[in-house]
């Protein structure tokens, strides 16, 4: 870290050779570093402001202070959920992209190359050392450079298949495709395809061998095989629970991880910003390109992205459903209701019609028995018939019977016609008397022979 007095003051990192170091490759490297640096203008990759050499010709540069530690430490510390993480790994995809744009392949992306710089409370990825860097259109510097044979250029847990080849194969953008598809996997799983302890063990030819055949797992399978503790602090760092991860993981995160890690590169992503689409598809629930999923597949996503309005249509067809049961439910009852009132009410009218006909056979059969016992026994039997005259007053017969039983047994004595009657007759008692008016329609009526009043109401004779 050094400070700039002009032509602004600000603090600034300050990148010279040691002493000792300054061979022609050390210098060429450095050189390409400084010209990769100076083409590119990003906000996440570290500025260059100056550059030049010492008084005893020791070559340097001045470039941003980044203020930052490397991108996994700071989403651990920092328990970032697995959506955060995408977020600040979709930035270094640009970043890479600009990189690839003015013909810079870095070669050596990994997590402390990509640091985490706060600005305003924000975290801004900030891509860093382009030592290795190498230039596909223009030389970054006029220096000799070359690799020594068998010399590994890169890191071997982050580093290409066509790195590890060490052939006449030339490194092409998607080589960093490559190492950002091992760093992607470091952010969501906690480590990198090939484990780092396990390289660093094996010989040279064994990581080769490794790097260029053997098929990692995908992120999801290496977090299920991990013991339960492991499983638990990598998702308490990731804000979520264990079975929750494991769900994210699984289905697009690894066909877009494992489409990155091809061993062809020729199946890989072309470019970075082809690799950050399929993460922002992926967090916008849309399709990703990193497999050809079926119908159900795309159904699916949809239904996900669409969860709102789909949840507000599916409620609104559930409660047009439950009306419609309870409409047809209502309809049903309703109809039942009305079934069973009809029954009951023919029932009751049954009922009713039999009991009005049993009583009415049954008065007329006390009635019979009444003429039968005027006969008998004159007395009763005319009481018998007066009550039922007194309920059935226009009962004719029954008035004619008794009227007659009266005249027969002499209890009626003829009286003369008079003004109010054709004809009359007094009991022998001397109560009662009985009129009759002919007319058209004959009436016969019984009144008190004292008071005048009726006894008998009139009974048509007609």
């Amino acid at each position: 870290m050094a400070e700039q007095l002009e032509p602004v003051k600000r603090r600034v990192a300050l990148k010279i050779i040691k002493l000792g170091m300054d061979t022609r490759q050390v210098v060429a490297r450095f050189e390409a570093e400084r010209q990769a640096l100076a083409m590119m203008d990003h906000p996440n990759i570290a500025k260059i402001y100056d550059a030049g050499a010492t008084e005893t010709g020791r070559p340097y540069f001045v470039m941003e202070l980044v203020r930052g530690i490397p991108i996994t430490t700071y989403c651990d510390e920092n328990n970032l959920s697995t959506e955060e993480r995408l977020g600040l790994f979709v930035a270094v995809c640009q970043a890479v992209q600009h990189a690839h744009q003015k013909g810079v392949i870095h070669r050596d992306l990994k997590p402390s190359n990509v640091m985490i710089a706060m600005h305003d409370d924000k975290a801004v990825p900030k891509v860093i050392d382009f030592g290795v860097a190498k230039a596909t259109q223009i030389d970054l510097t006029d220096k000799t450079l070359f690799t020594h044979f068998e010399q590994f250029i890169g890191t071997p847990a982050y580093m290409s298949p066509e790195q590890a080849q060490l052939s006449g194969l030339d490194i092409d953008t998607r080589s960093d495709i490559y190492s950002l598809g091992v760093l992607l996997y470091e952010l969501l799983t906690g480590s990198t395809p090939f484990d780092a302890k396990t390289l660093a063990k094996a010989g040279m030819d064994e990581v080769r061998r490794m790097i260029r055949e053997e098929d990692p797992p995908r992120p999801s399978i290496r977090f299920s095989t991990m013991d339960g503790a492991s499983r638990t602090h990598l998702a308490r760092h990731r804000k979520a629970a264990p079975e929750k991860l494991s769900g994210l993981l699984r289905g697009d995160l690894d066909w877009i991880v494992m489409k990155a890690l091809e061993k062809n590169r020729s199946h890989r992503y072309e470019t970075a910003n082809g690799f950050a689409e399929d993460i922002r598809r992926h967090l916008a629930d849309e399709p990703v390109s990193a497999a050809a999923p079926g119908p159900a597949y795309r159904i699916r996503k949809y239904v996900r992205r669409q969860r709102k309005v789909l949840g507000v249509a599916a409620a609104i067809a559930c409660l047009l459903i439950a009306g419609t049961a309870v409409s047809s439910w209502m309809a049903v009852e309703a109809g039942r209701a009305n079934r069973q009132l009809t029954e009951t009410s023919g029932k009751l009218e049954d009922q009713l019609s039999k009991t009005q006909a049993a009583q009415t056979e049954a008065e007329n059969n006390e009635r019979l028995m009444a003429f039968q016992l005027v006969d008998e026994d004159p007395i009763r039997g005319r009481m018998k018939l007066a009550r039922f005259l007194r309920e059935n007053p226009n009962d004719r017969v029954t008035a004619e019977r008794v009227m007659s039983s009266m005249w027969l047994q002499g209890s009626l004595l003829p009286l003369a016609p008079t003004r109010h009657a054709d004809h009359a007759a007094i009991s022998r008692d001397g109560r009662f008397i009985a009129l009759g008016n002919e007319g058209n329609a004959g009436t016969l009526r019984v009144v008190d022979a004292a008071t005048g009043e009726r006894v008998v109401p009139a009974v048509d004779t007609g």
